[in-house]
């Protein structure tokens, strides 16, 4: 055995939940992602998608995504730098900068690669990228590839964050990277006062909308709308694979910023393009962003119904304002377990523990659909609090 594969054969912890019984991870889906979802044949409430319109087994996507494959086939055998660029490329990037109210913008195969692209082409060495310690894993990942000074700073306090901005050199390029709406937590990012920091500091604001778009501002255009201030932020980037029921994603901003990310994001000229079916399902599904307002308005009346019924029944939701709702555990072992128990019930929710939250800061994540109704969310909420009452986390 080698080197790195006697260290790597160390790593036994999935093992030992596996061996529990409590093992989260990977769980096998036999139907469409929607309110409800077989798995292993049994029917079980879901409660764990990004899909926050429903829209994934909407039959005019499916249809778009079809007549797509049967035009263009099924990839693109090549990077959009070179063979790979399709008319609908174009025109869905063209739909989306005018969505978001930007110049232009470039869409990428999956979300993740975008900041892991685009971020690490914006700063240099001498310069500072500063990041909220809640960020996304990709835009850490993103920001780990640049050669500038990196900055953390914690978690939505403007005061840290100032405190920060104040060490930069005035003339250096300060790049601010924050998620809208941050997607374990559920809270939204304190974009007033970064915008007015940005101002007073010379900087440059870059918004990750992965779970923004779709869910906030005017017909599901972002938190940047919902505050009211896309034009002051810089560059708005999102993903296909919540509301636009896809893969994919894309950044816009101003024409010569996207000109140079054009050329040089290495995701996006080194990387296959995204398939004909994953572009025109986003393309459809953005159109109906568009025309059906109704979609987010019951997402929002399904959210409020969730929120306020978790707080009445006691639970420990943090400071969210969305569709995301986190229930706190605030232990690895409880959190592995009580997500097991639920589903044993028939809810299906998301384990959250290290890296993706502080250790003392363990939850489920329970996320709403459009399409979820009240009576699936008042048996869910039945069951999580059987569960979590057997694992005294909630008295």
């Amino acid at each position: 055995m080698g080197l790195l594969q006697e260290k790597l054969s160390k790593f036994r912890l999935p093992q030992m939940y596996m061996e529990r019984g409590v093992y989260p991870y990977f769980r096998e889906i036999d139907s469409a992602q929607d309110t409800e979802v077989l798995m292993d044949g049994k029917k079980v409430l879901m409660f764990g998608s990004n899909s926050y319109l429903g829209l994934t087994h909407d039959s005019r996507i499916i249809e778009a995504a079809i007549a797509a494959t049967r035009k263009y086939g099924t990839g693109c055998a090549g990077s959009r730098l070179l063979n790979g660029t399709l008319d609908i490329h174009v025109q869905l990037e063209k739909e989306l900068a005018e969505f978001v109210g930007k110049d232009e913008a470039l869409c990428f195969s999956t979300g993740f690669t975008v900041n892991e692209g685009v971020i690490p082409q914006l700063v240099g060495r001498g310069d500072y990228i500063i990041c909220d310690d809640r960020d996304h894993a990709s835009i850490v990942d993103g920001r780990r590839l640049t050669f500038a000074n990196q900055i953390k700073y914690k978690h939505n306090d403007m005061e840290a964050l100032e405190r920060e901005l104040q060490k930069c050199e005035p003339d250096a390029i300060k790049l601010i990277v924050v998620d809208g709406v941050f997607s374990m937590e559920g809270d939204l990012a304190n974009l007033p006062e970064i915008v007015r920091l940005k101002k007073k500091y010379n900087a440059t604001v870059y918004v990750d909308e992965a779970h923004g778009l779709g869910v906030f501002g005017k017909n599901g255009r972002g938190v940047c709308d919902h505050f009211g201030l896309t034009d002051e932020v810089d560059l708005i980037m999102g993903t296909f694979s919540k509301s636009l029921a896809s893969i994919g994603g894309f950044v816009a901003g101003d024409k010569d910023v996207i000109n140079w990310l054009r050329h040089n994001a290495r995701s996006y000229i080194f990387q296959a393009s995204n398939t004909p079916a994953a572009t025109a399902a986003a393309m459809e599904a953005l159109n109906i962003l568009k025309t059906e307002p109704e979609r987010q308005e019951k997402l929002w009346e399904i959210t409020n119904y969730a929120l306020n019924s978790f707080r009445e029944r006691g639970f420990e939701i943090g400071d969210t304002e969305s569709p995301i709702i986190p229930l706190y555990v605030r232990d690895t072992d409880k959190t592995f377990e009580v997500t097991k128990m639920a589903f044993d019930e028939g809810v299906f929710i998301n384990p959250v523990i290290p890296p993706a939250c502080h250790p003392q800061d363990t939850l489920v994540r329970f996320a709403l659909m459009a399409t979820h109704t009240q009576d699936q969310v008042d048996f869910a909420i039945d069951k999580l609090v059987k569960c979590f009452k057997q694992l005294d986390i909630l008295k």
